[in-house]
């Protein structure tokens, strides 16, 4: 491991560095890069507003269930061995889905390669929290990573943007050539020590059920617009994905070598990470899929109009992401994941004002600023707290919670917002868009709430004796 107080990187740490960076800039790329194509897909393949927003679940409903497998899975079978091989799925995927006709395999392919994320981002995270000592040195290479993460997501929309003008399927292709580099540059510059597994058993009934109640839970969501929230097959699923969770605490409280060791959740740092990636990616995606509604649906946009609306945030994102590790070591991630919450809070406050001729310069461009901001405090934050305190062993575990949370969340509130836009009678559209948006504002209300509690100063506990037992420091 590199020693915190190591400044300057070799050349091989830094192309590493560089590969992990460029797959998760894929994997946060193909989150969001769809989101401007959807129209265009939805007038070729013909597809109702419904089923287009599986476009966006099958990806969210492949990785959010599947996560925490897989970062378990990389910290038990080696994670370069488990980076490689997802990566590998995920090339054929991407290339799958620019090829099909029909809608029905075009969601498989996004399902598949949502899947193949699940993989690689818990993985690529616990080879960068296993190489870098807990410090400046990780807190600077996670800036890094995320920024890469948070530019993909932010950027993504921009960059479908100009490639929806050449078509839709361009925005599935792009990525191929760009991972096939990155697969052979892995196999070259990835360390092989991380394919050493740990020492620790196999939970199989731990990962089946909690894999099992992931994917009811997320797939319960997505349908419960069209199924109805309150009939009896989302009831008795929602009891379903909930039995399943049950049986997974209970399995993992008794098992020598749980798939998550429930301890890990006594560390209040770590479950305000989660909750705040909850939050922050959960309100995004829902407010994404408005606003590409609304920009070209209502307002006529074309793709690449609706792109450079999103630029100032993709742009402010790529450039400040990079600083975020030494703001954390001066003032804590708590304070910069407050100030994030803030700014998400004031961009949908600004959302909520649109109307069928938004001022670019008093509405748009502010609110994407905002947004910006946000997200460049804010994801690199929540990242490093959601890491700290972690042992190396369980580096895939804290990664694939971070990550499942996102997941999870931005499949709830896709489902929730859907079923605002869907349900709205309303003879006006723009009263639909501001109910959607209403429901993304209100959440970054509660992740303000949230964020604020972690300014507290954190109690000192008394030094005990390490059992094994409580591995994470636990804090107010």
């Amino acid at each position: 491991m590199l020693s915190s107080t190591e400044e300057r990187w070799d050349a091989r740490l830094w192309a590493a560095l560089a590969v992990l960076c460029a797959v998760i800039f894929l994997d946060a790329l193909d989150v969001s890069m769809v989101g401007v194509a959807l129209p265009s897909i939805q007038a070729d393949l013909g597809l109702s507003t419904s089923a287009l927003q599986w476009v966006v679940s099958g990806y969210v409903l492949g990785y959010g269930g599947l996560l925490l497998l897989g970062g378990r899975t990389a910290d038990l079978l080696g994670r370069r061995r488990v980076f490689l091989a997802a990566l590998a799925v995920f090339v054929f995927a991407s290339l799958l889905g620019g090829l099909v006709n029909d809608g029905t395999l075009l969601i498989a392919a996004r399902f598949v390669k949502g899947v193949s994320a699940a993989f690689t981002a818990p993985a690529a995270l616990s080879i960068i929290t296993t190489t870098f000592a807990e410090g400046p040195a990780r807190n600077r290479a996670l800036s890094v990573f995320t920024a890469s993460g948070a530019s993909g997501f932010s950027l993504g929309l921009v960059i479908s943007g100009f490639l929806t003008e050449l078509g839709w399927r361009w925005t599935f292709l792009m990525p191929v050539p760009v991972a096939i580099i990155a697969l052979f540059a892995a196999l070259k510059f990835l360390p092989k020590r991380h394919e050493e597994r740990a020492e620790s058993g196999h939970d199989l009934v731990g990962a089946v059920t909690i894999t099992a109640s992931m994917l009811l839970l997320v797939f319960t969501v997505v349908e419960a617009p069209a199924a109805g929230w309150f009939s009896l097959r989302t009831i008795a699923s929602l009891v379903g994905a909930a039995v399943l969770l049950g049986l997974f605490v209970l399995t993992e409280s008794k098992v020598r070598h749980p798939l998550v060791r429930l301890g890990i959740l006594r560390s209040g740092p770590i479950v305000r990470a989660n909750l705040g990636l909850v939050i922050l990616f959960g309100s995004y995606v829902g407010f994404q899929f408005v606003a590409m509604q609304y920009f070209q649906n209502f307002l006529h946009w074309s793709a690449l109009e609706t792109a450079l609306a999103f630029l100032p945030a993709g742009v402010l994102v790529a450039v400040t992401s990079t600083k975020m590790g030494s703001l954390a070591d001066r003032f804590g991630t708590g304070r910069l994941i407050a100030i994030g919450s803030a700014s998400l809070a004031g961009a949908f406050a600004l959302f909520l004002r649109v109307d069928a001729n938004p001022s670019l310069g008093t509405l748009i461009i502010p609110g994407m600023v905002l947004l910006g901001i946000a997200f460049a405090l804010s994801f690199p934050s929540l990242n490093i707290q959601a890491t700290n305190g972690v042992a190396d062993d369980e580096q895939g575990l804290a990664s694939g919670l971070l990550n499942t949370s996102g997941q999870v969340g931005g499949a709830i509130v896709l489902a929730v917002v859907t079923a605002v836009l869907t349900s709205n009678t309303s003879a006006n559209p723009l009263d639909a868009f501001h109910a959607a948006i209403m429901v993304s504002a209100i959440l970054a209300v509660v992740g303000l709430l949230v964020a604020l509690t972690g300014l507290r100063r954190p109690r000192a506990l008394p030094e005990v004796e390490d059992t094994g037992e409580d591995r994470v420091l636990e804090t107010v």
